[in-house]
């Protein structure tokens, strides 16, 4: 039986009284990080649409056109562990730095390529898959950050204010990239966009970081590749329950949440009975709540770990029992408030696990630790993808309604009976502590 770790009163605690989560667009270097996130994800998304419009008018093929989005895809799930040990190796700030001036770099060669008549198909897929290679270490890099500019009792407002950015970007970045399409051009929309992550290279620069751990002189060299991949799945999948068990929560929860939004198209169509313009408004009403779910949550004070679980098995099961509804109602504005209500649910997931990661995980394994989760739930994305859109083809879209829903529904109970098998735990800070769980 394994030992329950209860918290002493030499135990950091968080604060509960503070200010909100909102304050911490007031300090600097969260704001600036805010700022460059805000830009680079509006760039991210103005890159999705322009990209995919310019490659199909460059070859005509739809299936070419699919070739962008699967290079883009695989990366993170054949280099994600080993870009995470390489991550704990380096000091964030200048790594997510590079990241963007490559970036930049990178997205800049396609149109002034294609003004000299340079750019070909092979040359176009290689710098969409260098860019998605680079690309994969920023995510992390973000999240292993964190706990390098706020403080712990503020690192779910810290990750709901990151993710706002994200809805904001999905919400401005498609309209802007359309206008910019019709009006200049997708090879001159690329321009601006490589133009958003130098500015986000830039609002990283006076960003001051306390990383308090650093290697030994030669442990880089003296520590192999593999040995330091065990270390961080070992860390994950056996020595921290309490790890391993969010680990399991979250590829459950991405099994069914990614499904859902491959599905919205179908559900538009088949079931509703509606055309594009509907469909983009059940898009829109998806980013609506979920960006409404991260604004709130960062006035929310962060409470113990029992009652984040709580808080993500409530959530969830809301959401379940909406995508369930969603199957059995045909009216476009029930069906709108339907979606608004799955879009609030879920986005309170991602913030509050990656905040009890940032506390249970020691810095010198945060990179390894992210970029698990993140290979992860690539991973079980695909199959979500994959096996509710075959369900929807061969039994109908109500019946993939319906399993998604009870995956989440699923979820949700996991995470109920993870949040009764646990008690608070103090953060990690060098030695990994096992969890609490009998």
């Amino acid at each position: 039986m394994m030992r329950r770790r209860r918290i002493t009163s030499s135990d950091p605690q968080p604060d509960q009284h503070g200010p909100s989560g909102w304050h911490l667009l007031r300090t600097k270097d969260f704001a600036l990080l805010f700022a460059g996130q805000a830009i680079s994800q509006i760039g991210d998304s103005l890159n999705k649409v322009a990209l995919l419009w310019f490659v199909y008018t460059l070859t005509g093929s739809a299936l070419k056109m699919t070739v962008v989005g699967l290079l883009q895809t695989v990366p993170p799930l054949i280099f994600g562990p080993l870009i995470g040990v390489y991550l704990d190796r380096w000091p964030k700030k200048p790594v997510m730095i590079a990241v963007d001036l490559v970036r930049t770099v990178m997205i800049l060669l396609i149109p002034l390529l294609y003004a000299f008549d340079a750019l070909t198909l092979e040359r176009l897929y290689l710098l969409v898959f260098l860019t998605a290679v680079v690309s994969t270490i920023f995510g992390p890099a973000l999240a292993s950050s964190i706990p390098m500019i706020v403080p712990r009792s503020r690192f779910t407002a810290a990750n709901a204010l990151l993710q706002s950015t994200t809805n904001v970007g999905l919400l401005v970045g498609p309209a802007v990239s359309g206008v910019g399409i019709a009006l200049i051009g997708a090879q001159n929309v690329l321009y601006v966009d490589a133009a958003t992550f130098l500015i986000s290279a830039l609002c990283l620069m006076p960003i001051r970081m306390r990383e308090s751990w650093r290697p030994k002189e030669g442990e880089a060299e003296t520590l192999q590749v593999l040995q330091e991949l065990r270390i961080g799945f070992r860390f994950v999948f056996l020595q921290h329950r309490a790890v391993f068990f969010l680990m399991v929560t979250a590829a459950l929860f991405t099994l069914g949440s990614s499904a859902f939004v491959f599905l919205l198209p179908v559900i538009a169509k088949q079931l509703l009975k509606v055309g594009p313009m509907e469909m983009g408004w059940l898009w829109s009403a998806l980013g609506v709540g979920m960006l409404a779910a991260s604004v709130s949550l960062a006035w929310l004070k962060q409470g113990e770990l029992r009652e984040r679980l709580r808080m993500i098995a409530g959530s969830l099961a809301v959401a379940g029992l909406a995508v369930c509804g969603l199957g059995l109602v045909n009216l476009p504005i029930v069906s709108a408030a339907l979606v608004v209500v799955i879009g609030g649910s879920t986005a309170l997931f991602t913030p509050i696990v990656w905040a009890m990661l940032q506390e249970l995980t020691p810095e010198r394994l945060l990179g390894r630790v992210f970029t698990t989760f993140s290979t992860g739930g690539m991973s079980t994305a695909m199959a979500g993808m994959a096996g509710f859109g075959w369900a929807a083809d061969s039994l109908g879209p109500v019946a993939s309604l319906m399993g998604i829903g009870l995956t989440l529904l699923l979820t949700a109970a996991v995470a109920e009976v993870f949040s009764r098998r646990s008690q608070a735990v103090a953060p990690v800070s060098s030695t990994p502590v096992p969890l609490l769980v009998r």
